[in-house]
């Protein structure tokens, strides 16, 4: 159902007939410290990962200025933890996003969390005035393109040429990279969700990075969602086997994707909060700020 106020229009999220539209809305809203909401293949990654649970997101929630989106409330994983992306102008809407949030998207008995990015201070503002409050935050690191990536890879390893990557392997290595054997058991061949992710309509396979051993085995393998739009390298996923870690490997993979990246008009790549990140020269760029509603005392 349709609500207006003033020109403003809202309604529920369709994921086939929306999401080309979001993404080139948060594309038009990027800015690097993420003040107006996530990147524009933060979502669509999740969509296309085995991963994420689709069956929420028909509570994800649009708002528009006529035919242009100008707010967007959705969850990724878990499913209660919610974004929003808004479009600088429109504050004003920050209030009916958040009571949204609150209303309709997952969570309850305290598991629903809002995220909210430094810089969203209409956001922050409107969850303080329905009951929520700042439980933690993190900072995400960035590394600049004005300066060389340049980490070599150890004997006995090679950067696999784009064109003979195996879909298969990189499925494996991801497996057992994120240590999901321990969860879940010992990879069992099943390669449909690096099969998902290569069928995203704005993946740049291409650009990916696939270390390997002597053996053939991937060992490590590095995402890249190029969004030229932004001149933002979006790389996601990173991983390396436990037994080839803390030798240089992932460090000699994201500086491939630099000498990839870097003549395309890539500006800045993304990371993680990690040490690893710090010691080859990333910098804080994104705070990450959590927030729970407070609960009455009983």
């Amino acid at each position: 159902m349709k609500k207006k106020t003033g020109n403003i229009t809202s309604r529920q999220y369709q994921i086939l007939a929306d999401h080309m539209d979001i993404y080139q809305f948060m594309i038009e809203i990027y800015e690097r410290d993420w003040r107006n909401g996530v990147p524009a293949p933060f979502l669509e990654y999740a969509l296309s990962s085995d991963w994420m649970d689709l069956s929420y997101t028909h509570r994800n929630k649009i708002w528009l200025d006529g035919g242009k989106i100008v707010g967007f409330v959705f969850t990724e994983k878990p499913v209660t933890d919610i974004y929003f992306s808004l479009r600088p102008g429109y504050e004003e809407l920050a209030a009916d996003m958040v009571l949204h949030a609150d209303k309709y998207m997952p969570g309850c008995d305290g598991e629903r969390q809002l995220v909210i990015f430094q810089g969203q201070d209409a956001i922050m503002k409107a969850a303080q005035e329905l009951g929520y409050s700042k439980t933690g935050e993190h900072i995400d690191l960035q590394i600049d393109f004005d300066k060389p990536l340049d980490y070599r890879l150890p004997d006995g390893f090679r950067i696999v040429p784009q064109g003979e990557q195996d879909i298969r392997k990189a499925a494996e290595c991801c497996w057992k990279g994120f240590e999901r054997e321990a969860k879940e058991g010992p990879w069992n061949g099943n390669a449909e969700g690096g099969y998902q992710l290569s069928q995203a309509p704005h993946a740049t396979m291409e650009y990916n990075v696939a270390v390997e051993n002597e053996a053939g085995d991937y060992v490590c393998w590095a995402g890249m969602w190029w969004t030229p739009e932004n001149h933002l390298a979006y790389m996601e996923p990173l991983c390396t086997l436990p037994e080839y870690r803390r030798r240089g490997i992932a460090a000699a993979a994201l500086s491939e994707m630099y000498r990839r990246m870097k003549p395309l008009g890539a500006t800045h790549m993304t990371g993680g909060n990690n040490s690893f990140y710090i010691g080859i020269g990333y910098k804080p760029a994104v705070k990450w700020t959590f927030w729970k509603k407070v609960q009455p005392a009983g």
